[in-house]
């Protein structure tokens, strides 16, 4: 246990590393570890040790091992890094496609495994081994700096195996840093992606062509195979998304809403392939093997029918797990069935603490990424408790002389007991993780794991031989949704929680296990004001007549979260990346309830996508918001709350902080020729007791022009107009405001050029003024009381896998 411990240590520690050293510097800790392994060794020879000493050297050797074997690989992994000088430039990359392509209303996401990569001149160049593409429906602009668009060469059909050639816009793995945000870049990162971009497919590039179909990824080829033959037989695309997710893990069919009915309900993990499916399929696979193995004298005399059932089940699982996906829930299945089945055939009987340390111990040994990912902590928690808590209702001898009712009674009693434990001691892990705890996660659990795991699960399997019963298992997923849904639409059925800080997780963890293990009552309520601690904290807010600004990641758009006391106000919504993702729901939504900020207010600034396109998203979880808008009365926006025209001389007061419309006038609304959409933009000045800031929206020079003749104050804070287009941020603007701060929201290499180059050498030029970019800083929280030390997220959050700058 020792060792494992250590091992798990060491690795732990090497992943929060910001920079990796060099290989000479793992190399020495790893010769360090073996050498003081040696004089260990070397003096037990001559002096028996203490057992704390012996514990304490062997915990040390392994947890340098660890920390030293993790370092290496990272380096050898760093190695393959995309040479920045080829970012932004168009590359003629040949390569296979490794795995299943993911379709969506966007286009085509695809992983390629590159084979060569040249320039325009034909001159190969060195490139990453694995890259992610996207080839994209509709219109694309003209060319790199025009601004006219054109009709793209549409997406084929691309199957796994095929060598194909493309034109590739290149650039380096790099996704939105914001707190409590997905880290895109840790997932490319595991997955061993250095590179990414997209299909140059417009009329003027060279078409993208199929070059051959290989037998290279069979398993990528059946699995596409399978997943073609349930979209053809089931015409629910609903129910033909979770059984592709049942069948070969492909979870990206499963649409984002279904996945918000799961998560609030605490059923997510039925519905990719779990420890209970894997289980389930190497018991079934073991029943098959021992029934056909006795059959045959001369296979029983070379092996026993029992040992061979284990074996093949075993076998059969790893691969079921391996053709459907290999995650991380499966793989630590797969291990503790090896583990389990290797003891079982020495005949050796371990604890089942050393058994599940093992798995999570071979598990990190083969991903030390994992460690970093939601999965592998809700994974083996939720079964160590299993373990633990020895939630078993009864044995073979208890229930002999019981009737079979009595029997199906204390079954159901000890699932039960088995559910509850689970949930209550995964609580505190789900609050840290997403911010909630599902009030009906133990009653959906109840009724949704018997029916996925005996039932759909079954069925979906099954119909890979009969396809007919994907249709019976389809019915059965729609009586599942009606009733999850039914339950998700119940008066507090989601309870959020702000996200503690990690001391406090880890007291209300440990609190949350001693009230499922199996110890006397008074050492389980020790455990109750440990996770009380959990419901009680909350962040720290500002002080009246003080405010916090939080500019978000949201790339090539504007969301600005300003905070008071008891207040909130978010200052335009991101866009729309996709027919399913938002900058609401992927970057805003967390990032409210983390904080368990309620929001009262939303100010539009304008109808453009790129500022109106998460909105929907966020009012969705915050009906009580209003909307302050330059929106067009008939807007489908004004339709999900009460609505306000923004327009000069509107103000409030929250908490001591003046709000203020400065632009634009009421007669605006009405003047012919009807101005942009850019000139109405909603302008919001926030006054606090002693620094204020500016909200710009994507005003342009005459706009800023019109505020200077009105009479424009000074600000700390200045949201940069329009992305810092040159367009905007003329010499005469930028002396009057005289920002402190000047943040610009933009898109990492977007393809309108912003900020551009003069606008962002003009603020640079200007004295004691601190030019930020969302792209390379991530979210930027700025305080009112520490006017002088806003803070970028990528620099608090910073890993060695993470976008270099």
């Amino acid at each position: 246990m020792g060792v494992a411990w250590a091992w798990l240590a060491g690795t732990a520690l090497q992943l929060q590393q910001e920079a990796l050293w060099t290989t000479l510097a793992y190399s020495a800790l790893g010769g360090t570890a073996i050498t003081i392994g040696l004089l260990e060794a070397m003096r037990k020879k001559f002096q028996a040790p203490t057992w704390r000493w012996g514990f304490f050297v062997v915990s040390l050797v392994f947890g340098l091992a660890a920390f030293s074997v993790t370092g290496l690989r990272a380096v050898a992994f760093d190695t393959d890094r995309l040479d920045a000088a080829l970012e932004g430039r168009d590359l003629r990359i040949t390569g296979v496609v490794a795995e299943l392509p993911q379709r969506n209303a966007a286009g085509l996401r695809l992983r390629l495994r590159v084979e060569s990569a040249r320039l325009d001149s034909g001159a190969p160049v060195a490139f990453p081994q694995r890259m992610d593409v996207g080839w994209y429906n509709g219109m694309a602009p003209a060319s790199a700096n025009a601004s006219g668009w054109e009709l793209q060469h549409q997406p084929q059909p691309v199957r796994p195996g095929e060598r194909w050639e493309f034109t590739v816009r290149v650039k380096a793995p790099h996704g939105s840093s914001n707190p409590h945000g997905f880290d895109y870049e840790l997932w490319l990162w595991e997955q061993g992606v250095q590179a990414t971009g997209y299909v140059r497919a417009g009329a003027k590039d060279v078409r993208p062509q199929r070059l051959a179909s290989t037998w290279l990824y069979p398993v990528a080829q059946l699995r596409q195979a399978l997943r073609e033959r349930i979209e053809l037989h089931v015409f629910n695309t609903q129910a033909a998304g979770m059984l592709a997710a049942l069948v070969i893990g492909d979870q990206g069919a499963i649409d984002r809403a279904d996945w918000d009915v799961f998560r609030a309900t605490g059923v997510a993990h039925l519905v990719s392939i779990s420890g209970l499916h894997i289980t389930m399929f190497a018991w079934l696979a073991a029943v098959c093997v021992r029934a056909l193995w006795r059959r045959s004298s001369r296979l029983c005399h070379v092996l026993p029918a029992p040992s061979a059932a284990l074996v093949g089940g075993l076998l059969l699982a790893t691969m079921y797990a391996i053709f459907s996906g290999w995650g991380v829930p499966a793989q630590r299945t797969c291990m503790m069935l090896a583990t389990v089945v290797l003891l079982r055939l020495m005949g050796a009987r371990w604890p089942w603490t050393s058994v599940w340390m093992l798995a999570c111990v071979l598990v990190v040994a083969l991903d030390p990424w994992a460690l970093l990912q939601a999965g592998f902590w809700l994974s083996f928690v939720s079964v160590g408790v299993l373990f633990a808590s020895d939630s078993r209702s009864v044995d073979k001898q208890t229930l002999a002389p019981m009737h079979s009712a009595a029997k199906v009674a204390r079954y159901g009693l000890g699932f039960l007991r088995e559910q509850g434990r689970i949930t209550l001691a995964l609580a505190p892990l789900t609050v840290v993780l997403f911010g909630q705890v599902s009030l009906v996660g133990l009653l959906a659990n109840v009724l949704a794991v018997p029916w996925v795991t005996l039932v759909l699960t079954p069925l979906a399997m099954l119909g890979a031989v009969v396809p007919a019963l994907w249709s019976v298992a389809a019915w059965g997923i729609d009586l599942m949704m009606a009733v999850l849904q039914t339950m998700v639409a119940w008066p507090g059925a989601v309870w959020t929680l702000a996200v503690p800080p990690w001391w406090l997780a880890l007291a209300a963890g440990v609190g949350a296990l001693l009230l499922v293990l199996p110890l006397t009552w008074s050492f389980r309520l020790l455990g109750l004001p440990l996770v009380l601690g959990l419901v009680v904290w909350q962040p720290a807010r500002p002080k009246p007549g003080e405010f916090e600004i939080v500019a978000a990641d949201v790339g090539q758009g504007n969301a600005v979260l300003v905070r008071t006391a008891t207040h909130a106000l978010l200052y335009d919504a991101g866009a729309r990346y996709s027919v399913e993702s938002d900058a609401g729901n992927r970057v805003l939504v967390p990032l409210l309830s983390a904080s368990q900020t309620p929001l009262q207010r939303m100010v539009l600034s304008h109808r453009d996508a790129d500022h109106v396109g998460g909105a929907a998203s966020v009012l969705a979880l915050h009906s009580d918001a209003d909307i302050w808008s330059s929106l067009d009365a008939a807007h489908p926006l004004l339709a999900k709350a009460p609505s306000v025209r923004c327009q000069k001389g509107q103000s409030w007061v929250w908490d001591g902080v003046v709000f203020e419309v400065l632009h634009p006038p009421a007669q605006d609304y009405t003047s012919e020729p009807q101005p942009k959409s850019n000139a109405l933009s909603c302008v919001l000045r926030v006054q606090g007791s002693a620094q204020s800031a500016l909200l710009a929206g994507d005003i342009e020079r005459e706009q800023e022009a019109q505020l200077l003749n009105r009479g424009l104050a000074p600000a700390t804070f200045l949201l940069v107009p329009h992305h810092g287009s040159k367009s905007s941020s003329s010499a005469e603007f930028l002396a009057a405001v005289a920002p402190t701060v000047a943040v610009v929201q933009a898109g990492y290499r977007n393809r309108y050029g912003h900020p551009a180059v003069e606008v962002r050498e003009r603020y640079q030029a200007l004295a004691e003024v601190r030019w930020v970019e969302t792209a390379s800083c991530g979210a930027f929280t700025w305080q009112s009381w520490l006017p002088v030390n806003g803070v970028c997220h990528r620099d608090q959050a910073r890993r060695y896998w993470h976008w270099k700058g």
